[in-house]
């Protein structure tokens, strides 16, 4: 793990280069709606997007932006964090998640939120046990088609 780095990927090229792995947590985007999508987050949201490198190879991402809520206060909401299906149990996700921690305590902010699907009891030991989140709500949406 002493070839591992870490990058913010903002041009539309290396954005494109994590869609292979970003697929494996968001399989509904298509290539087109994913840099729509990424491109309105980073203009309007201050979504950053980071990559893990394990040398030349990207093997995990996480996206994130920093917040205000009366709830939360100042935080930062982790909206995507994956490591690449074949390289999983490496540490990789520990090490971006602890990233995101570290630049949240430099930038000012109190706490790091996110949320996970109910079927990723994996992602939610790893979330608890690893890394010592808790479980505060939960999550409700609507479609409004």
């Amino acid at each position: 793990m002493d070839s591992l780095t870490i990058k913010e990927l903002q041009s539309q090229n290396e954005i494109l280069g994590a869609f292979p792995v970003m697929k494996q947590l968001r399989p509904h985007l298509d290539e087109s709606t994913y840099l729509d999508l990424v491109a309105d987050a980073q203009e309007k949201d201050r979504y950053k997007m980071l990559a893990l490198f394990d040398g030349d190879e990207m093997v995990a991402v996480t996206g994130f932006k920093p917040m205000i809520t009366l709830y939360y206060g100042r935080f930062v909401w982790v909206c995507d964090l994956v490591t690449d299906n074949k390289k999983r149990s490496k540490g990789y996700g520990e090490k971006l998640l602890t990233y995101v921690h570290d630049w949240a305590k430099e930038n000012n902010y109190e706490n790091v939120a996110l949320s996970s699907g109910l079927q990723r009891t994996d992602a939610h030991l790893f979330y608890e046990d690893k890394m010592n989140y808790e479980k505060v709500s939960y999550v409700f949406k609507t479609a409004l088609k």
